[in-house]
């Protein structure tokens, strides 16, 4: 391509690799919840950018009867992930939770809008010793997830 940037296209590949191997990582098994980390943890990646999103605020919550309780939070670092959204040593129980991700603060940051100003993500719990990735990929128009690993 005339007068096209070859020296971008690594740059460009690495991003979109990235977020193709993020993305093909939701189709493997579930992975046991280890001592290592929470066992609910988050990541955003800004498809927009094809970088990690950070500064997200994130709240989580159950579902306990009709009300929703508050049971961690957290902002997403230079990588994207939010890895103290509960202690590691925390215990879950079976039932509804939901990751709300605060995308008009994350976008209004670099002087920007979006159409989406949260991001609920409601899932749930079954298994209880599994260790639970909620990603985020987000745009200032739209938003996509899957169970990470």
């Amino acid at each position: 391509e005339e007068g096209s940037d070859h020296r971008s296209r690594p740059s460009r590949m690495h991003r979109v690799e990235k977020l193709a191997s993020h993305m093909l990582g939701g189709f493997t098994q579930p992975p046991p919840a280890s001592s290592g980390r929470p066992p609910i943890t988050s990541h955003v990646l800004d498809t927009g950018t094809g970088r990690p999103a950070q500064g997200v605020h994130i709240l989580l919550e159950a579902q306990r009867g009709s009300a929703w309780v508050e049971i961690g939070k957290g902002e997403t670092n230079s990588d994207g992930r939010c890895p103290k959204l509960l202690p590691v040593d925390h215990k879950l129980v079976a039932g509804i939770y939901r990751c709300t991700f605060d995308t008009a603060q994350y976008y209004a940051a670099s002087g920007q809008r979006c159409f989406y100003p949260q991001v609920p993500i409601v899932f749930e719990v079954v298994k209880t010793d599994e260790h639970y990735h909620i990603p985020l990929l987000v745009s200032n128009f739209g938003f996509s997830t899957y169970r990470g690993s």
